[in-house]
């Protein structure tokens, strides 16, 4: 029995190392720079609804800002929320990135990008606050309040840009 079991094993792992080189394989020859592109018909939807998500994300930060500033949340709560936010705007990014609008639209795509991209960094300084309430800086919380400030302000305009900017 146990010579059996033994082939057996010796079997399934040789069928599973041939699987896992077969795998490796065909990922290293399969050309790795694909041109991807997202399929948009409808512009306008497509603009307004991303704006919707920027929206909910933005007002989730600041609510979960506010509370840390509060002291109702933790740092780490915080930061975890922050990477989970920051994640889907840069995955938002990375679809205007590669949704080739049309002339008529590409000035509203890229400033909205640039807001997207703008909110980010107003993301990545929420989390520079927050490591610095987590290691006991307070000191230095007053100059990034202001940055944060600033990030917002300068988000909000490329909003306003990819909106003066859309097509009649």
């Amino acid at each position: 029995m146990d010579k059996m079991s033994s082939k057996k094993g010796i079997a399934v792992t040789i069928i599973i190392l041939i699987a896992i080189t077969a795998g490796s394989f065909l990922f290293w020859m399969i050309p790795q720079e694909s041109q991807m592109s997202i399929v948009i018909s409808n512009y306008e939807n497509y603009l307004d609804g991303t704006k919707e998500i920027h929206s909910i994300l933005y007002q989730t930060i600041s609510d979960e800002f506010q509370n840390l500033k509060d002291q109702n949340i933790s740092p780490e709560k915080y930061l975890e929320t922050a990477d989970v936010t920051s994640s889907q705007v840069s995955s938002k990014i990375s679809e205007f990135v590669i949704s080739k609008p049309p002339n008529e639209w590409q000035d509203s795509y890229i400033a909205y990008m640039d807001a997207l991209k703008t909110f980010n960094s107003y993301i990545t300084e929420t989390k520079v606050y927050a490591n610095l309430v987590k290691d006991e800086k307070i000191d230095k919380l007053e100059g990034i309040l202001e940055k944060i400030e600033s990030l917002k302000a300068e988000s909000e305009m490329f909003i306003e840009m990819s909106d003066n900017s859309r097509p009649e």
